[in-house]
């Protein structure tokens, strides 16, 4: 074998839609390590590769939100089993995105790996949790059911680069959502290639948007855009999110703020407050029937 063979660098692109474009802009940026060593060069998403995410989240949503909540927690549990045949991949680039020992990422790879797990569980038993019959006078019956918001955009958190970042996605898809997922501006490797993982776990082209670039270029088309249902505010900082809520709020948005990022553990018990935060509740009256006389209705 030569020694002269030239090394093959992973181009790295969008995920929109199921299919990997580059920025309509053209434009790219650098990504380096924490030490400042080049490591690729990113796509720089614009308002147009967002907007373009919006489009494709909504022409998913019929379709996910459709599935049956088994077949959500299929795709879900695929998705880990996809990550972990690649695991070596993402400990190489969550050490380098977070400056981190190799035996420190891979802890955070299977930390992650294992949250989709989790989440995979509850497709089918969080609306046990949140619904059911609600007691009423009359001969009614009255049954609560948690339905998806919609498209949700996503501001994954800036600091943990993928565990923090399937802690964002997860819960949002688990419960019959899309997302529109802004990635860690500095360190947005390990979500790029979190996509080519996606596009091959039979997760339908359109449920995962993942954009790269400036958070803040990218967040404010999201906020303001009307067909957005949602929003996780949990990668902006404060004065950014003060922005965001301000647009959000012209459509009524559901807005989820942060957990301060930086300082949040997230290898901690995620419990279901994710799961909720992008649920409505859809109340039914049905009449049971006439009362006889013996008190039977029917």
């Amino acid at each position: 074998m030569s020694d002269n063979r030239l090394s093959v660098f992973k181009t790295y692109k969008l995920y929109v839609g199921g299919k990997f474009p580059r920025s309509e802009s053209g434009r790219v940026y650098e990504v380096t390590d924490s030490k400042g060593k080049w490591l690729a060069n990113a796509p720089r998403s614009s308002r147009k590769d967002a907007r373009d995410a919006v489009v494709a989240a909504r022409k998913a949503f019929g379709g996910w939100s459709g599935a049956t909540a088994y077949n959500r927690g299929q795709i879900l549990y695929r998705v880990a089993e996809m990550l972990e045949g690649r695991k070596d991949q993402f400990v190489r680039e969550v050490a380098d995105a977070e400056g981190l020992s190799k035996s420190k990422a891979a802890a955070l790879v299977d930390a992650a790996i294992d949250r989709w797990v989790w989440y995979a569980g509850w497709t089918d038993k969080i609306g046990q949790v949140v619904g059911g019959a609600n007691p009423v006078a009359g001969p009614f019956f009255n049954l609560s059911t948690p339905e998806p918001t919609g498209v949700v955009a996503v501001l994954a958190p800036q600091e943990s680069s993928f565990l923090g970042l399937v802690s964002v996605i997860a819960p949002v898809i688990a419960t019959g959502n899309t997302a529109v997922v802004i990635a860690s501006a500095d360190a947005p490797l390990p979500a790029l290639s979190l996509g080519e993982v996606l596009a091959t776990s039979d997760l339908p082209g359109g449920v995962v948007n993942i954009l790269s670039g400036r958070t803040a270029e990218i967040a404010a088309p999201l906020a303001s855009h009307q067909d957005v249902n949602a929003i996780d505010l949990t990668g902006a900082d404060a004065a950014l999110a003060k922005e965001l809520e301000i647009a959000a709020a012209d459509n009524l948005k559901r807005v989820r703020r942060g957990d301060g990022d930086g300082a949040f553990d997230w290898s901690a018990d995620p419990g279901t407050h994710r799961l909720t935060a992008f649920l409505e509740t859809k109340t039914v009256w049905h009449p049971t029937g006439a009362l006889g006389v013996s008190g039977s209705s029917y």
